[in-house]
């Protein structure tokens, strides 16, 4: 079922999501939390408030923290495209509607912990194992009102694209009528991206993507432009729109002009019009489709609600696409995703509650 919009004949139909509808492809990561000290940041060079790719000087940390704190460890699935395919499995309630790609160290320690906790959730993981790296993780540590992060990506960089040519793998790929990868393995696998994407479009299929990171529009412009053609829905925030703009010399700071801009770049398949989805934080999420633009509000929240923001893009695509999945509007896709996002920036990390409430 391609998206349909706001079809009429679709509410009324009251689809449900079903068993594999939807696959992504991601950079597995285990998040490993922990109420730290200002010692423990020290040793390590680490900042209160940062977030940082790991060095060598990091490599032991995340045995070591996992031990220092083993009273209040906590482990959660992460990476950008994980959490955002953990919200809609858990917003849609269909065990395994959701399939992931993503390769880590299956013998280790954090290897084990993080195909238990996806699985416990009802994500169908589908990983690639490497012996080559350990598991990827990101230490998350919590001092006072700061938290600094530290990913170790690792096991998730060796991806390659011949797991798409196991034939268990490949038949979810065929089955899912919905494709999400966040912009991040673009630094890994594009060419297992672009496979997944042309596939979509050859079988008129929904492919989304997201633009994730400023550094991504600048320094991996030429793999994000190959796929670019095949994506039906892009999804990005404030700073990553006013950076591909830039790259893309479109001469405006108007996000709503760039919004149009990128929806109008060259697609593929041209009968199905490509959507722009632009979050700006507290500001109006702006929709971009057929060179019309859309704006809607975001739920308020007052800022001694708010515990955590890292993980609130990643949960409003979750919760857009949770309500894509059933055909639903793009407006009840836009609620859904404001809802997610609302909930998880209440939250340490990338986490919920065991029940939705949306409706």
């Amino acid at each position: 079922m391609a998206d349909t919009g706001d079809a009429p004949s679709l509410k009324k139909q009251k689809i449900v999501a079903s068993e594999g509808c939807l696959l992504g492809y991601g950079n597995p990561l285990l998040d490993i939390s922990v109420q730290g000290t200002t010692a423990f940041l020290e040793k390590y060079g680490l900042k209160a408030d940062n977030a940082i790719l790991a060095e060598d000087k990091h490599k032991e940390m995340y045995d070591d923290m996992a031990e220092e704190f083993k009273d209040n460890v906590e482990f959660v699935p992460g990476g950008a495209t994980l959490n955002s395919i953990r919200i809609v499995q858990w917003l849609t309630g269909v065990p395994q509607a959701t399939s992931f790609f993503g390769c880590i160290n299956e013998g280790d320690k954090f290897g084990k912990i993080l195909i238990s906790k996806a699985l416990e959730e009802k994500v169908n993981f589908k990983h690639q194992n490497t012996t080559k790296e350990p598991t990827g993780t990101c230490a998350v540590i919590v001092t006072g009102a700061n938290r600094s992060l530290c990913a170790n990506l690792a096991a998730a960089n060796c991806f390659t694209e011949d797991h798409l040519d196991v034939e268990e793998n490949w038949k979810l790929v065929e089955k899912a009528q919905y494709y999400y990868i966040a912009g991040f393995p673009l630094t890994v696998c594009p060419a297992a991206i672009l496979r997944i994407a042309k596939h979509s479009g050859e079988k008129g299929k929904t492919f989304t993507t997201n633009l994730s990171a400023p550094f991504l529009c600048q320094f991996f412009k030429d793999p994000m432009m190959q796929v670019m053609p095949y994506v039906d829905i892009l999804f990005g925030n404030e700073t990553e729109a006013d950076t591909f703009a830039k790259e893309h010399n479109f001469e405006t700071e108007d996000r709503k002009e760039i919004a149009k801009k990128i929806a109008a770049l060259p697609k593929d398949n041209k009968t199905k019009p490509r959507m722009v989805i632009i979050t700006q934080g507290a500001d109006p999420i702006i929709v971009a489709k057929d060179g019309e633009v859309t704006e809607y509000p975001v739920i308020p929240i007052k800022s001694e609600d708010i515990v955590d923001t890292n993980g609130a893009g990643d949960a409003f695509v979750g919760g857009y696409l949770a309500q894509l999945v059933k055909g639903e509007s793009v407006a009840k896709c836009v609620k859904c995703g404001n809802y997610a996002a609302n909930v998880v920036i209440q939250q340490s990390g990338c986490t919920f509650p065991g029940k939705p409430e949306f409706e």
